[in-house]
């Protein structure tokens, strides 16, 4: 049985451990970071050896590649990208050809995880930043207005659709407002509900129909001043699955942050139980993953529905694409800034 669970593992091939440990637990997914990329035939190697443990040629394979400071797979193998706040700094006041240009960046990405198996990318950011907002976010973001990120945010999304590559949108329901980076600590926002519903909220009441999101470990004292929104029930029915009208499937952010607390197998079971269908666990540490499956079980019901209706949504034939054409316009449009 397929468990709720999301894995990484420790280096560029999979040690035996990790092969029997993969066959034995099946996890929905797994996600790659910079420790496990060398060259795009060993990601790719890595790729099939991954799918190859759970018997699931179409097993989901995550990554964050968003441009700018967070693109995992780089120099001098793949092209550099930009960051989101690059788009929404193009050509004035432009809208139609920063979100051309939103889009193609986008479907550029898609065409380079596609070429090595990868078929999840953990884009687009929708978080609205705030000026007293820790810099996590900062210049990730599309823009400064929710109207800008929504609209970035969905070209972005659409561009990975376009080839093959589904989008992941984050963080729900916004990390924008957060004053300390969630890896190192609990953020605690103490904004009002409706300072959320007019600033955070939008950006993912407009992406609501996206196949697949990240929750925030971030306390909103409006929503629930004791947890954050991964394990908090208020959060995630009242507002991410009513409010935002969001019904895809939910993941988790990492639940190796420092942000959350308790051993893992007692986070994994309470995010979960508030409403996150899968959790995701990042750091390939072998005790910590045993520890998250314990507290996991199969994917069923809901979350099942939705994890299926997920990859559903990968196209069997890509949109028609002629990548050096693209990478032409691209480049120009950037000035040659980020050309390889």
């Amino acid at each position: 049985m397929t468990q709720a669970c999301i894995l990484g593992c420790s280096g560029l091939e999979l040690t035996p451990q990790e092969k029997a440990f993969f066959r034995d637990v099946r996890p929905w997914g797994f996600i790659l970071f910079k420790r496990n990329v060398d060259t795009p035939d060993q990601v790719r190697a890595l790729v099939d050896a991954l799918r190859d443990c759970v018997g699931r040629p179409d097993a989901a394979v995550l990554i964050d590649q968003e441009g700018g400071r967070v693109q995992r797979l780089s120099q001098p193998h793949w092209r550099r990208y930009p960051p989101g706040r690059a788009y929404g700094e193009l050509a004035g006041n432009d809208m139609l050809t920063r979100r051309e240009i939103t889009r193609l960046g986008a479907r550029l990405l898609a065409h380079d995880l596609a070429a090595v198996g990868i078929n999840v990318d953990c884009v687009p950011v929708l978080d609205v930043p705030d000026p007293s907002g820790h810099e996590i976010i900062g210049d990730r973001a599309y823009g400064d207005t929710p109207d800008a990120v929504g609209l970035l945010g969905r070209a972005a999304a659409e561009g990975l659709i376009a080839g093959g590559v589904l989008p992941v949108i984050k963080h729900m329901p916004g990390h924008g407002r957060a004053k300390s980076d969630s890896h190192l600590a609990l953020p605690v926002v103490e904004a009002s509900y409706e300072e959320l519903a007019e600033r955070d909220f939008p950006p993912f009441r407009m992406l609501s129909d996206m196949p697949m999101a990240m929750s925030a470990h971030v306390v909103y004292t409006a929503i629930d001043a004791k947890r954050p929104a991964t394990t908090s029930r208020k959060a995630i029915r009242r507002v991410i699955r009513g409010e935002l009208g969001f019904d895809g499937l939910l993941m988790t952010d990492d639940l190796s942050m420092k942000a959350l607390s308790g051993d893992f197998t007692d986070r994994a079971r309470a995010s979960l139980a508030a409403g996150c269908d899968i959790v995701l666990h990042c750091n390939g540490d072998m005790d910590e993953m045993k520890a998250v499956v314990a507290g996991v079980g199969s994917l069923s019901g809901k979350a099942k529905r939705r994890a299926a209706a997920a990859l559903g949504r990968i196209a069997r034939a890509r949109e028609p694409f002629d990548v050096e054409e693209a990478r032409a316009r691209f480049d120009a449009a950037f000035d040659g800034r980020y050309a390889a």
